[in-house]
């Protein structure tokens, strides 16, 4: 977590668990599992935790089909995800045809400065249809 302090015991275990998670959780799921493992953590601080990062560009956030955000330590660099409706199973994926698209689309129209997101959600072979 980017800040001028050094994060807070709580702070640091919302960072640690999210860091363990391999897919896209939500705040009130990662919640649940500080609680199971008997941190001392309000909803309040994972809120804000997760807000922070990722407004600092630590994690990935998106918003599931119900318009819940859910959050992910990521890769650094440019990506885009593959994320499962069913499990929750998210892929990192590079998408250089996106890449040429939009900077073609945004030419044509005068714009620069680009920058965008694409999460492509469908069900993964381990879940039934």
């Amino acid at each position: 977590m980017t800040t001028a302090r050094r994060p807070t015991r709580q702070q640091s275990a919302v960072i640690e668990q999210l860091g363990a998670t391999e897919d896209f959780t939500s705040a009130q799921d990662l919640h649940a599992r500080l609680r199971e493992e008997g941190a001392k953590v309000g909803l309040a601080t994972v809120y804000r935790t997760l807000s922070a990062l990722a407004a600092a560009g630590e994690v990935d956030t998106i918003r599931t089909d119900e318009g819940e955000a859910v959050y992910r330590r990521c890769s650094t660099g440019h990506h885009h995800h593959l994320v499962c409706r069913s499990c929750g199973r998210t892929v990192e994926i590079e998408g250089p045809d996106v890449e040429r698209w939009a900077d073609r689309v945004a030419a044509e129209h005068g714009f620069t400065d680009l920058a965008h997101t694409l999460e492509i959600f469908g069900t993964c072979t381990d879940c039934p249809r």
